[in-house]
């Protein structure tokens, strides 16, 4: 990774989980997805996180072979806008071993700057062939750590595995996400007890708790030393709705970091957040909607043409679609609705050049 793009990265920025464009007949909808780009790029974020949770971790699937497509789309209309140099490209991975590095190479044929390394759905994988897996990762390209949680098809890791994880000598960053504030604290005090913690950024992806994450600060005394930390950014499925607004909101918090503003006024919004993530991601029917309801938003946006997944059993919920109603009235600040609507067009045209 070039170096301003790791100040970029250790300052803190907004980095929304890129999803997928589909048709009704489950098809990639090429022109939506360009344009999604387009739409983030304009909503001001730092990076793009593709090829992760948001977009499917099905794209990898031989019936959908999607993977290389959406890595490579994203890639072309960033440098399209000329931001290439400016923008934190990451690549999620996924799978056994020998998968995950091939999904590695394939981010760095892309120009791809880091990759998102999931621990999630290797049932078999010990702790220790996670780590292993994790450093052969880390000979191909940096890595972002990423811990997720349970209902999205991570695993509960121990301290001891993230201490460990710590040490790899290409981990840059990581990614918080258990949904859980012990295990939150256990991945930061094990960044801090690390030889390397002045190196690894930490990013939320609490999406149930993103205001709060961003606005505090842990601390431990190591060998005498007093260690502080900060959540500095956000790597999220749910921002990569209502993006512009989400960006506004960071600025505020990145304002608050330098002496102005209300932590108060602040930890009061994120309530609003945390209540319009309940709608998108379908917490009360544990998580079954999270894909189709980000979907939703974007749909009703006219960013995508439907809320469809790639597979038939990821759908909104009974009554998902009545609580987005709700907190699109409850609160009609948080949404950037005009903002797409002034500018949908133009992002499509950028699109299908």
């Amino acid at each position: 990774m070039i170096e301003n793009k790791r100040e970029i990265l250790r300052k803190g920025t907004v980095i929304p989980a890129h999803p997928l464009a589909l048709n009704e007949d489950r098809s990639l909808d090429e022109l939506n997805q360009r344009a999604l780009t387009h739409y983030y790029i304009d909503a001001g974020v730092g990076g793009l996180a593709v090829g992760v949770h948001t977009t499917q971790f099905e794209i990898r699937d031989p019936e959908f072979n999607l993977y290389d497509d959406v890595l490579r789309m994203a890639s072309e209309e960033v440098v399209k806008r000329d931001v290439e140099k400016e923008l934190i490209m990451i690549a999620g991975l996924a799978g056994p071993t020998e998968q995950a590095c091939n999904e590695a190479r394939i981010a760095k044929k892309y120009n791809y700057d880091s990759v998102l390394l999931s621990m999630g759905h290797l049932p078999d994988y010990s702790e220790e062939e996670l780590l292993d897996r994790a450093r052969k990762v880390a000979e191909i390209m940096p890595v972002f750590g990423f811990y997720l949680q349970p209902s999205a098809g991570g695993r509960i890791l121990s301290f001891d595995f993230w201490k460990e994880f710590m040490q790899i000598e290409n981990v840059i960053a990581v990614k918080i996400a258990p949904f859980n504030r012990y295990q939150s604290i256990d991945v930061m005090n094990a960044v801090l007890l690390s030889p390397r913690w002045k190196d690894i950024t930490v990013y939320t992806g609490n999406d149930d708790n993103i205001v709060a994450d961003l606005l505090t600060e842990y601390s431990l005394v190591v060998d005498g030393e007093l260690r502080q930390k900060q959540i500095v950014g956000g790597l999220l499925g749910h921002w990569s709705v209502w993006t512009q607004k989400a960006v506004e909101l960071f600025e505020d918090i990145q304002a608050y970091r330098d002496g102005q503003g209300s932590a108060h006024e602040l930890l009061k919004r994120g309530t609003h957040v945390t209540d319009t993530n309940a709608a998108f991601f379908d917490v009360r029917n544990n998580f079954k909607g999270c894909i189709a309801g980000i979907n939703e938003v974007l749909a009703r946006q006219g960013l995508l043409k439907g809320n469809w997944c790639l597979l038939d059993k990821e759908r909104l919920s009974a009554d998902q679609s009545e609580y987005i109603d709700l907190v699109y009235e409850r609160y009609p600040e948080l949404n950037d609705d005009q903002f797409v609507k002034e500018n949908l067009e133009k992002w499509r045209g950028y699109a299908s050049k």
